[in-house]
């Protein structure tokens, strides 16, 4: 199976709901039709196999027919993060060798013309209603042979660590990983009669693949919203009959502020992915609302789902885990020789399984290192429990070094989330020219609420080990975020 055909497996009814966005609504029979146009359109424009089409949008309907437009054309897509500056893009267009950029109108409006034309690209397309309406007439494209085995995506990946990398996946590690996951989702009988709130943004493999490929896979209802603004997110919640969530831990922690007892009525299973979700928000969230919140963890690399909490509900899940590896993948904790590690001893977490990206784009050193022995290192550091649930300590670049002592930042956050009166922390490393690097605490406080660096300290020091604790504290209104919800700590460390 290609992604193109991911909303053909359920057979449901041609006028069955596939998306709704704003006033719009696109049933499984338009969706079909509409993925033949834009192919259509692509072909008229002399797209042709292999050729790399880049797009960049905010979340709309456009965005879904693109992808599976130019994939079934015999592109490859590169999405772009809507965050990056045109200096980053242009590194990707030019890296990737893309030949066509699609843009949203509101987006190009932004863009001064003398700085594309400096990127070399045959083709800029501005998806406005004009090109809209010609996509429309298009007559039947010409079909195009493609392999579930060839590369469909080039999923750049954040690039904290120096340049982005393009990382290679196919359709079937896309539909690998659908596939795990409808097989994982069959026990609270996912389907049809779901609805999917879409607000994470749609150039994240996360949503692109949990929401709209599973989505589509299941036959579900897609409900689209521009981004996350918690105001509208939670009225959707509340009279769209929304029965799936999927976003970030920092989403979870603001719904459970706004949100009342009782007034998810339909919502039943959320499912918080992109970063470490805090074992208190998670606790807290399951305690008010009393239904899973479930935790998850992926990468770009891997499509991006590798690890999930069980979804039954009466299953035992433990706070602060990623639960266990979809069936089809392998995971293992290993030491920097790649020697597995026993029970409870951190290490880096590999994987294997058929959702593991083919390499890196130009890149044959990074992708030796990073899939040697065979095997995806994610580099996070996690532990395995007695049980055979993963946990991340943390990303092996965060740890921080002090004195000789290795220290894991999320450790420390998580002791500070118990604090009454901390809202958000994020820990860093920051240089010293003694013990090598001290530890340093951004916070956020609740409203109204009080706590100076040595309350937080004094709070610590029976929790955790002394050097551990942060020597310096700053507190902030809030906490610099990446488009997808995780906290940026590379701004952090330049604070």
């Amino acid at each position: 199976m290609r992604i193109f055909e991911a909303h053909k497996k359920s057979g449901v009814p041609d006028s069955h709901i596939a998306i709704k966005f704003k006033d719009r609504v696109y049933t499984y029979g338009e969706v079909d039709a509409l993925i033949d146009k834009y192919v259509s359109y692509f072909q008229s424009i002399g797209v042709k196999k292999g050729d790399r089409v880049a797009l960049s949008f905010p979340n709309c309907p456009e965005y879904i027919f693109s992808f599976m437009g130019a994939s079934k054309a015999g592109a490859i897509v590169v999405p772009l993060n809507m965050m990056l500056t045109l200096e980053e893009i242009g590194y990707i267009i030019m890296e990737s060798g893309t030949s066509v950029l699609v843009v949203h109108p509101a987006i190009a409006q932004k863009v001064d013309k003398s700085q594309l034309a400096r990127l070399n690209l045959r083709n800029v397309v501005v998806m406005d209603e004009n090109t809209v309406n010609e996509i429309l007439k298009m007559k039947p494209p010409a079909p195009v042979d493609i392999e579930s085995g060839e590369v469909c995506a080039f999923l750049y990946t954040s690039g904290t660590t120096g340049k982005p990398k393009g990382a290679m996946l196919t359709h079937n590690n896309f539909i690998s990983d659908v596939k795990m996951l409808y097989d994982v989702s069959r026990v609270i009988d996912l389907g049809p009669h779901d609805n999917f709130l879409t607000v994470l943004p749609l150039f994240h493999s996360f949503s692109w693949t949990v929401n709209v490929l599973l989505g589509l896979y299941l036959g579900s209802t897609i409900t689209l919203k521009e981004t996350f603004m918690p105001k509208d997110t939670l009225e959707t919640l509340i009279q769209e009959d929304i029965t799936v969530f999927c976003g970030v831990p920092s989403m979870f922690a603001v719904l459970m502020r706004m949100a009342e007892k009782g007034q998810f009525k339909a919502l039943r299973l959320a499912i918080s992915g992109g970063a470490p979700l805090a074992a208190e928000v998670q606790r807290g969230f399951e305690e008010k609302f009393n239904f899973p919140l479930v935790e998850g963890y992926g990468l770009s690399e891997a499509a991006p789902v590798a690890l999930l909490n069980p979804l039954d509900p009466k299953a035992l899940r433990k706070p602060g885990s990623i639960g266990f590896p979809l069936p089809g993948v392998e995971a293992k904790i290993v030491d920097e020789n790649d020697n597995e590690l026993p029970v409870g001893e951190v290490g880096e977490l590999v994987l294997k399984g058929p959702n593991v990206m083919v390499g890196y784009y130009n890149m044959p050193e990074e992708t030796a290192k990073t899939l040697r022995n065979g095997w995806l290192h994610t580099g996070d550091l996690a532990k395995k429990d007695e049980d055979g649930y993963f946990y991340i300590v943390d990303r092996l670049k965060d740890m921080i070094i002090t004195g000789g002592f290795n220290v894991y930042p999320r450790e420390i956050e998580e002791v500070l989330l118990t604090h009454p009166a901390v809202l958000e922390a994020a820990v860093v490393g920051v240089g010293d020219p003694l013990k090598g690097e001290e530890i340093k605490a951004f916070i956020v406080l609740k409203e109204g609420a009080e706590a100076d660096r040595r309350e937080l300290q004094s709070f610590l020091r029976d929790k955790i080990a002394s050097y551990k604790i942060p020597k310096y504290f700053e507190f902030v209104k809030e906490l610099p975020k990446t488009p997808t919800g995780k906290v940026n700590k590379k701004l952090l460390k330049q604070m």
